[in-house]
């Protein structure tokens, strides 16, 4: 099985410093939802890891981020692609769990989940937190510029071994080309 991880807000979305609290606020970035389903044309499982403090912060609730979610998987699908899973960490950065991207906890979920080593599969992510965890379980971290990532651009002081693209569409062109060679 070859996966993709995807970071949502900033990736796949716009990110907004307030939360996306409904699924009115989940607005795709363009180009998003095409390049999930090249990815899945392409051969590759595409799944979403992503941090949500604003349910432990008590912004919106549990049944708010399904339907936010079912509004995205409804929008990949309309697209022509299709979401392997999402995974999300409810809880706030002062909460001690281990699911809160940089920790790894949400990545080893998919690990179990899909039975494989996340040893090398892209994770495109806009934050230094999705590095991290990336870097955590060896994966193959790959920043967008989009959402936060000029922002983490500018964070990133020590050498790492990170790709850098404009936008997940551009990201998504580069690995499929990889695998064409």
């Amino acid at each position: 099985m070859r996966l993709v991880i995807l970071d949502r807000d900033g990736v796949i979305n716009h990110e907004s410093e307030a939360y996306i609290k409904s699924p009115d606020e989940w607005i795709p970035i363009p180009g998003s939802l095409e390049a999930v389903a090249r990815l899945n044309q392409g051969g590759f499982s595409v799944v979403v890891a992503t941090n949500q403090a604003g349910v432990g912060r008590g912004l919106f609730d549990l049944e708010a981020l399904k339907a936010i979610h079912r509004k995205m998987q409804a929008a990949v699908e309309a697209s022509g692609g299709r979401l392997a899973g999402i995974f999300y960490c409810p809880h706030g950065p002062g909460d001690d769990c281990d699911c809160r991207k940089p920790k790894p906890g949400l990545l080893h979920q998919i690990e179990k989940r899909f039975n494989l080593s996340l040893k090398g599969v892209s994770a495109i992510g806009d934050s230094l937190r999705d590095i991290q965890a990336a870097e955590a379980v060896k994966a193959r971290p790959i920043l967008v510029r989009t959402g936060y990532g000029e922002e983490t651009l500018r964070q990133l002081s020590a050498p790492r071994r990170v790709e850098v693209f404009a936008d997940l569409a551009t990201a998504v062109e580069h690995l499929l080309l990889e695998v064409q060679r």
